[in-house]
């Protein structure tokens, strides 16, 4: 603890970012320091999880180091580190949870698991300081599409989630295919944005009534489909009228099924979440039909989005408040469900 202020470090590694971050009281952000794979991983187009491990372990020593210094303090001013346990891809999460594991053993200081979603929905707590549950939440990300609604900090009930591609995973092949390169998310959406969203059609999968869950991958082959016909017949593709069709099938599910959920479970908060969340068209259709709803909607900046240590810290302490610590035979868990 220092200035009365209690600090927990979070420690993140779930994926392709090493991420770092000292957090004041729960929500008060000291520094947040990422890593990211990104450059490499665009030679790959995509995420190769022996290279990705392999960086982590080059790079989570000083990545902590760099936290610490920016936040101005030492590992025995921490009082709580906090660390991704899953879900994710092995090798990297056990990178964070024996870093996470040396420095709880070595400095004594309490050690609690997090569960990767409960960091994404909580970084909405350090973007907005009024925020508590409960609420219904929608995760979109690069390996989880997800609606849950979250009676408390560390509740919370799945109401749908992916039964194939989730919507991160869908936009990187999309994306591939048009020759945009990786990531998709970021990519698709900045060209969507010059093209017509009516200019393909692309079928709207929403399964069963009043189910709640997703499947993109037969709109990912539809797009497939769709190019490998007009390039057969030697016609011209536009790729921005194809991405803005491709993204706003997807959007028209993902943003129905999150009002669905909220006027059938009555709540009147909706909080966005993961590395989807950053895409603008996402949050411009959800403002306007949360707008005439009178649902009220949240959202973390884009640094926030992105995998970062900051939303584990934040979970670990509302963890760690509720239900204590965990003990070191804490173990990396890369199928981890949230509820």
């Amino acid at each position: 603890m220092k200035d009365g202020r209690f600090l927990t470090l979070g420690i993140e590694t779930s994926c392709d970012e090493t991420a770092i971050s000292v957090v004041a009281d729960g929500r008060e952000v000291l520094s947040n320091v990422i890593s990211s794979q990104i450059e490499i991983f665009k030679n790959y187009g995509g995420v190769v999880p022996e290279i990705a491990s392999r960086h982590h372990l080059e790079n989570i020593n000083g990545v902590l180091e760099t936290s610490l210094a920016d936040a101005g303090v030492t590992l025995d001013d921490i009082d709580l580190i906090g660390v991704t346990m899953g879900p994710g891809l092995v090798g990297a999460l056990l990178m964070g949870v024996s870093t996470a594991k040396a420095i709880s053993f070595a400095k004594d200081k309490p050690l609690v698991g997090v569960h990767h979603l409960n960091g994404h929905i909580s970084a909405n707590y350090i973007q907005h300081p009024e925020l508590e549950p409960p609420f219904m939440a929608l995760i979109t990300s690069g390996g989880h599409t997800e609606i849950v609604q979250v009676e408390d900090y560390n509740r919370m009930t799945v109401l749908g989630g992916t039964r194939d591609d989730a919507v991160g995973e869908c936009y990187d092949k999309v994306a591939r295919v048009l020759g945009l390169g990786y990531p998709g998310g970021p990519k698709i959406d900045k060209v969507a944005k010059e093209g017509d969203p009516e200019a393909v059609h692309f079928k709207r999968v929403f399964l069963e009534k009043d189910s709640l869950d997703f499947s993109f991958s037969g709109l990912k082959t539809a797009v497939l489909n769709y190019l490998n016909s007009e390039r057969q017949a030697g016609r011209e593709i536009n790729r921005a009228d194809v991405a803005a069709s491709f993204q706003q099938a997807v959007l028209d599910v993902i943003v129905r099924k999150a009002m669905d959920a909220c006027e059938t479970r009555n709540e009147d908060r909706l909080v966005l979440a993961g590395g989807v969340a950053a895409n603008s068209r996402l949050r411009a259709m959800l403002d306007e039909e949360c707008c005439k709803r009178g649902i009220r909607l949240y959202y973390p900046e884009p640094i926030l989005c992105t995998d970062n240590g900051a939303m584990i810290a934040c979970a670990a302490y509302y963890k760690y408040m509720k239900e204590g610590a965990d003990d070191l035979s804490m173990d990396a868990y890369p199928f981890l469900e949230l509820d």
